[in-house]
Formats: structure tokens, C-alpha cells, sequence
């Protein structure tokens, strides 16, 4: 009799996706420390060696993985370009949310793994810096942000972060409230850095 074949033959792009989809799975419900190499392979049902030869370590696909999600991220915010500033914002937060709450757990194991994995704390500060940079653009024209203003919005992400988590871990708020929120904050942010320093203008168009 012909031995049946320990997993499907794939072309190398199949492959690679197979096991990055099987990784990103297992990223999504547990910690990075809790999965193993084997735990990877056996979920994507291939052999430890096949793994190790597509992604040299745990890690190396941790990033992958990451980093595809970071992207499709980057590509939901990114504003279209019409609207005020703060309806861009506001649409950008949907599209922000809308893919938190389809993706919770996945995105609070991320959070919990850049605590302890700088990788992780890497990427997810990455995509932050992206979004501030976004944020900096529409405000200033392109120009140099005034040191108030950089401090007020970078301190203003680290809200929103923390806002999100507290709501991905209750699920107590509807995700329009949890926009308005988030808006209302960036909104008293700004003019506060405003008071702090006068010379900061900005036409917000509200």
C-alpha cells in the first residue's frame, strides 16, 4: 500500500502562509511564552523541521505575524484625506476599534506580550509612533511640531491604549462611546498644550 503522506504538499507561499496562519492563531489565545515550536507545528500539521525551515525561531514568526497585522492596521488609519481633522480622527478610530473588537483577544495578547518581549513592545511602539506621525501631519501642515504639542499627543496615545484595554476587557461600552471618548480626550489634550504654550496653532474646524 502507498503511505499516505504525513501533510498536504504545498507550494512555498502556501506553506509559509499555512504556518504563519497557525502562529497567528496560537499568538492570538495565548501568551508568547506559553507556545512552543512544536505547539506551532502540530497546530499547522507539519513536522518541527518543516517549521524551523520557513521560520529559524519562534520569534522570527511572532514578528511575521505581527507585523502583517501592524500593517493591516496602518492601512485601516491611514486617513482618507476629506473631512476636518477631527472627522478624520474620528473615522480612523472607527476603523481602529472596529478592528479591536473583531480581534480582542488577539490584540490584548499583544499588548500582554510587550510587557515582556521587546520585540513586541517594538512593533506595537512602531505602529504608535505611525499614528502619532499621522496625527502630527494633519495638525501642523507637514511642519515641525512645537515640543507641547509633541508631549500632549504622545501622551494622549498612551491614554488611548489604555482606554482600549480597559474596554477589551469589559466589554461594558458600546465602541461608538468608546470613540467619542477618545475624541472628547484628544480634544481637551490639544487645548491644553495650548495654554501651556500660546504660540501653538491649530484650526481643529470642529
Amino acid at each position: 500500500m502507498t503511505p499516505v503522506p504525513a501533510y498536504t504538499r504545498l507550494n512555498v507561499d502556501e506553506r509559509r502562509r499555512q504556518l504563519l496562519d497557525a502562529g497567528a492563531a496560537l499568538f492570538a489565545e495565548h501568551a508568547y511564552e506559553e507556545i512552543s515550536m512544536r505547539d506551532i507545528a502540530q497546530a499547522a500539521g507539519v513536522s518541527k523541521p518543516l517549521l524551523y525551515h520557513y521560520f529559524p525561531s519562534k520569534i522570527d514568526l511572532f514578528k511575521e505575524a505581527v507585523a502583517e497585522k501592524a500593517a493591516e492596521l496602518a492601512h485601516l488609519i491611514e486617513p482618507a484625506g476629506e473631512g476636518t481633522p477631527i472627522e478624520q480622527l474620528s473615522n480612523s478610530l472607527d476603523s481602529y476599534l472596529a478592528w479591536i473588537e473583531a480581534n480582542a483577544r488577539a490584540w490584548s495578547k499583544l499588548v500582554q506580550s510587550a510587557a515582556s518581549l521587546p520585540e513586541a513592545r517594538e512593533l506595537i511602539e512602531g505602529f504608535r509612533q505611525r499614528t502619532m506621525d499621522i496625527a502630527m501631519a494633519r495638525l501642523t501642515d507637514g511642519g515641525t511640531p512645537r515640543p507641547a504639542l509633541r508631549t500632549t499627543i504622545s501622551g494622549w496615545l498612551g491614554y488611548m491604549d489604555a482606554a482600549i484595554l480597559d474596554w477589551t476587557q469589559h466589554g461594558d461600552l458600546p465602541r461608538e462611546d468608546v470613540r467619542d471618548l477618545l475624541i472628547a480626550a484628544f480634544i481637551a489634550a490639544l487645548l491644553s498644550a495650548q495654554e501651556a504654550d500660546p504660540e501653538i496653532t491649530l484650526d481643529l474646524s470642529l
